[in-house]
């Protein structure tokens, strides 16, 4: 079977640098017309099911791919990005000056530490894997439409790689990661494909 792993289409608060979180926030006009250019490049795939995020630049997304397959679009609540509580909206310069002792702890360990009044990584990988262990067990070519840490700690998962590892991983706006399970075994194909967005 093959995962799809890709990332919502660009809003105006990834434009402006800022943390997103939780924050409901839909796309702008590149992010449709990132999601459209997206949904092309997926058009020939066997896709059998596509599972989204509940947040509207996910959803959306989703719909857009949506459009070119015989696949209804379901919501998972724990595929919503990590909740990152009172950095929510802020730049990350506005970060680095409203909360210096949490950067130098997150500096340190990104694993275990809570955001102020949001949640750790870990929490974050433990409900999102839930969801991908669901999936597997489906063993149908699904797309899963998520966000930047969300999809970055499932692939930590996959590769087992430790979740403080997950900033490492730089999933673009609207792009494409295959993974292909086979005998119980996940092997990443390609990562953060952007190529259908080169010319805009």
């Amino acid at each position: 079977m093959k995962l799809i792993l890709v990332r919502h289409g660009e809003t105006d608060w990834n434009h402006e640098k800022k943390i997103q979180g939780v924050s409901d926030i839909g796309l702008n006009e590149r992010g449709i017309d990132q999601a459209k250019r997206l949904a092309l490049s997926l058009r020939d795939e066997k896709i059998e099911a596509i599972v989204t995020s509940p947040l509207k630049r996910a959803y959306d997304t989703a719909l857009a791919i949506s459009r070119f397959h015989n696949a209804e679009i379901r919501v998972e609540d724990d595929l919503h990005e990590l909740n990152t509580g009172d950095l929510e909206g802020l730049t990350f310069s506005e970060v680095l000056a409203r909360y210096p002792s949490f950067i130098k702890e997150w500096r340190t360990d990104r694993s275990s530490p809570i955001l102020p009044n949001g949640e750790s990584l870990v929490e974050l990988q433990n409900r999102v894997w839930a969801v991908i262990r669901r999936i597997i067990n489906d063993t149908k070519n699904t797309v899963i439409v998520s966000h930047h840490f969300a999809l970055a700690a499932i692939l930590c998962r996959i590769q087992n790689l430790d979740i403080s590892q997950v900033t490492r991983l730089r999933v673009g706006v609207a792009s494409k990661t295959v993974v292909n399970i086979e005998n119980g075994n996940a092997v990443v194909s390609s990562f953060n494909q952007t190529d259908h967005l080169k010319d805009i």
